[in-house]
């Protein structure tokens, strides 16, 4: 439910329309100190405080508890920065810098050292000039780069955020080039964030100086502005790659200024852009609309893919758009933009996207909704402010032989509890934490372990004929539980175990599953809640062609 209503995304494929083309992706030579790999995710306190009173060690702590408690540490996020107004108005009779003992009453080391044993990373915030960004010019660095990285160095920072205000008319690239030497002098890795808002076109020169940089102007609460950052980041996306992040500045999710729908498209867009993930929001406070934006684990492995290559707009008109970026392993992730306020259909052909006609498994990433599809135009529904993100994958070799499903990639999965487990039990709910599959007894070395409700799907692609297994519930929760298992072919029911309890004795089921491109294995409640039903599906076989 997004924005009051409920959003059906229809996707299709049609004819082939042109041949494939290889998309020239490679982005220009770069150097990287290897320090931020993949796009970093976290917090920045700017938009949350600003310099009122409320910026203190206090927040900065509910923030890191908030960021482990809330499950965002485990979805990614890692950083913990502060912005502008931590410090004292002027420098020390040493020439440091003092943080602002109202605010941080026990030091900014304390408080780093408190977001390390969280697992987490700390940042601070200053200025490649003579005073910082706010009017009350607290003081910056410029001139004083390697006291300033030194002392940063010693309360343990692993992030600075360096602003470009008062800057005195010196050259941008020796004033970042001049703190980046600072940093890596220290001999502490910090990553370095350059804040000139792109003025000086930092995706030019500043790889191998800085690991992101923003390409445009702060970014306001509402529409107009995410579009204006949006259009500024896609241009020098050639310039991505990993540890070389353009930076189209802060995620608004929970701010208010948007509605959620708005929201979640400005998490694809960045996802897709390969763009840092920091977060604006007092994350101590989020509502279950901006966790389960920001916690998406499949937007967030696209912004996080390995290959880090920011997404290219390959079609855009009316205010609708297609952006394309390629994933690793041969993937394509694909955001369908409507930014106008109207409903309206995206179409695309698939040779934009670097794709030939043929069969790809394509999943929302959004609704999880995922299907087989062929032909070459897709298209979408797309509400309006919306955008439908896709993980598009070729469709693999058929399988020929004999095969254990454990041994196959699923096209798609669902699970009660936890993720369903490969050649193990459900056990709880952390992935990997089963035990050996047992029915009665007796052990299995390969199967399934699932909790009901769940549904396991696989393409086959035709080429298979029967489907058998053993299954009962895993003698792990100990005499409890009831589910009944059921093989679809294509969606049609073609095996069915009837209610199972953890007392019946393990049964066999057999399907047909002649012509199928699909099959599924769905575990279901047995009627008396779904706990303690784990069903395990022990040596599901595939016999294909």
């Amino acid at each position: 439910m997004i924005g009051g209503r409920t959003i059906a995304i229809l996707i299709t494929f049609g004819a082939m329309v042109g041949g494939a083309i290889v998309w020239p992706w490679t982005s220009p030579p770069t150097a990287s100190d290897g320090l931020a790999p993949t796009p970093p995710m976290g917090f920045n306190s700017w938009i949350t405080t600003y310099c009122d009173g409320s910026l203190d060690d206090a927040m900065i702590r509910g923030i890191a508890d908030a960021i482990v408690d809330k499950g965002l540490k485990d979805a990614g996020y890692q950083y913990v920065n502060i912005d502008d107004c931590w410090a004292l108005p002027e420098r020390n009779a040493e020439g440091n810098l003092v943080p602002d003992p109202r605010r941080f009453p026990d030091g900014i080391k304390a408080l780093a050292d408190y977001v390390h044993e969280k697992g987490l990373k700390f940042g601070i915030y200053t200025s490649a000039g003579t005073k910082t960004c706010d009017p009350n010019g607290f003081p910056g660095a410029l001139n004083h780069e390697v006291e300033d990285a030194n002392l940063f160095a010693s309360w343990g920072v692993d992030f600075l955020k360096y602003d470009n205000c008062n800057n005195q008319g010196v050259d941008a690239q020796q004033r970042y080039r001049t703190m980046h030497d600072a940093l890596s002098a220290t001999g502490r890795p910090i990553v370095l964030s350059i804040c000139e808002w792109g003025q000086n076109k930092p995706w030019e020169w500043a790889a191998g100086i800085a690991d992101l940089w923003r390409t445009g102007g702060d970014i306001a609460d509402n529409w107009d502005s995410v579009l204006d950052n949006l259009n500024s980041n896609l241009s020098p996306a050639r310039y991505a790659s990993p540890g070389n992040w353009n930076d189209p500045d802060f995620l608004r999710s929970g701010n208010g200024g948007m509605t959620d729908t708005q929201y979640r498209s400005q998490f694809s867009l960045w996802s897709v852009m390969a763009a840092p993930l920091l977060i604006a929001s007092d994350l101590r406070n989020a509502s279950p609309e901006t966790m389960a934006t920001i916690t998406n684990a499949d937007v967030i492995a696209v912004d996080q893919d390995p290959l880090g290559i920011g997404g290219r707009e390959v079609q855009s008109g009316d205010g609708l758009h297609v952006i394309v970026k390629p994933l690793a392993g041969g993937d394509q992730a694909v955001a369908l933009f409507n930014e106008t306020n109207t409903d309206a259909t995206i179409e695309t052909n698939l040779d934009k996207i670097g794709f030939d006609a043929g069969r790809y498994v394509v999943k929302d990433l959004w609704s999880k909704a995922t299907r087989v599809a062929t032909g070459g135009t897709l298209s979408a529904s797309v509400p309006g402010y919306s955008t439908v993100l896709l993980r598009i994958s070729p469709v693999a070799a058929r399988h020929a032989g004999r095969w254990n499903l454990s041994h196959v990639v699923e096209l798609s999965s669902s699970n009660g509890w936890g993720p369903f487990e490969t050649d193990r039990s459900n056990g709880d709910q952390p992935i990997g934490d089963g035990r050996a599959l047992t029915l009665h007894g007796v052990k299995f070395t390969n199967g399934l372990g699932a909790h009901g409700p769940s549904e396991i799907a696989y393409y086959l692609g035709g080429s298979c004929s029967t489907l058998t297994a053993t299954v009962g519930i895993d003698d792990e929760v100990q005499g409890q539980g009831s589910v009944a298992f059921k093989i679809y072919a294509d969606d049609k029911l073609v095996a069915d175990s009837g209610l199972v309890f953890n007392a019946t004795p393990p049964k066999s089921l057999a399907a047909n599953i002649s012509g199928a491109e699909t099959v599924k294995l769905v575990v279901t409640d047995g009627g008396d809640n779904i706990e303690f039903d784990h069903g395990d599906w022990a040596d599901p076989m595939i016999d294909c062609a």
